[in-house]
């Protein structure tokens, strides 16, 4: 297989890619042989301002190295403009073959101070950001019968971590609408997958360091880079990805994994039924060893990344 013959032929929205893990999928879609629409607000890693810069950019680095691109520079939470972007692939391109949701803000605070505005604007980046480009999405690839769709979840929202409840349920959401598309979309050859990226960009960037941990956190964090995360976003959407779907995958460094999904760990039954008695004193103690502990990410995949 040809360098460029993997995606020869298809064209992608990637999302949020004028910076970090965005762009470095755009590049790597395009030298694979896509065709790009690079979206990019051009905000802050908060969510303010607009900036056409990040997005234009993107689209000349493709152009020199002989690729196709276009900028767009609405915002993903604007039902109307995610319309907008499928429409300019398919106006620009001639049709639209994948879509990666990967445009995101951060607004941290710890739960009880954070605010509505902050909760409403990550959830209106995220979630719904995801949800307005993947719906716009849907109708062509239902048309076509064929399509593929990947979302950037977090460990955040599949783990935990601190003053991130509006990020982490926000990602968690993301994993949820995956599933949901995968199952309703599979009739049409339509796949869906959500990707966990470790990544350092200017969102990681915001880590507060206050203390030696955080420090070596951050160290490990700046050498995992975003053109790390490209290929396995790049493999899920390629024709030979077209029986994967509704998984949720990891990208580590050079590290790549599955993930797991919710499922029953423990069951028990009373055949007349549970007290509240009944189960303080028998359910709750029998299930106490199959409890999951508060961990965040960085307890959970606690070693280096390779």
């Amino acid at each position: 297989m040809s360098e460029t013959a993997l995606l020869d032929g298809k064209v992608a929205i990637v999302t949020g890619a004028g910076r970090g893990v965005g762009r470095e999928i755009a590049l790597l879609m395009a030298k694979k042989g896509a065709r790009v629409v690079v979206n990019d607000l051009g905000g802050t890693g908060g969510g303010e301002g607009e900036n056409a810069l990040p997005a234009t950019e993107t689209v000349n680095e493709i152009k020199a190295a002989g690729g196709e691109a276009v900028a767009n520079f609405d915002s993903v939470a604007d039902f109307k403009a995610a319309q907008g972007m499928v429409d300019q692939a398919v106006d620009t391109f001639g049709k639209l073959d994948i879509i990666v949701n990967n445009a995101g803000i951060v607004r941290d605070a710890i739960f009880h101070k954070m605010t509505e505005e902050e909760w409403d604007q990550v959830i209106s980046v995220h979630l719904k950001g995801a949800f307005n480009i993947s719906r716009a999405a849907a109708t062509l690839f239902r048309q076509q019968q064929s399509g593929r769709m990947i979302h950037m979840t977090s460990t955040s929202g599949l783990i935990g971590n601190f003053g991130q409840a509006n990020y982490s349920a926000a990602k968690l959401g993301m994993v949820g609408l995956s599933r949901s598309i995968a199952l309703d979309m599979a009739r049409y050859n339509v796949t869906s997958n959500a990707i966990g990226p470790f990544a350092w960009s200017r969102l990681i960037g915001t880590i507060p360091i206050k203390s030696e941990a955080d420090r070596a956190r951050v160290e490990r964090f700046k050498t995992m880079t975003p053109a790390k995360v490209a290929p396995l976003a790049t493999a899920l959407a390629s024709d030979a990805a077209q029986d994967i779907t509704g998984q949720i995958f990891v990208s580590r460094g050079s590290e790549v994994m599955l993930f797991n999904q919710p499922r029953p760990l423990r069951a028990m039954a009373r055949p007349d039924g549970w007290t509240v008695e009944d189960i303080l004193e028998h359910a709750f103690p029998a299930f106490s060893s199959s409890l999951v502990p508060l961990e965040r990410s960085s307890d959970v995949l606690c070693w280096d990344p390779v």
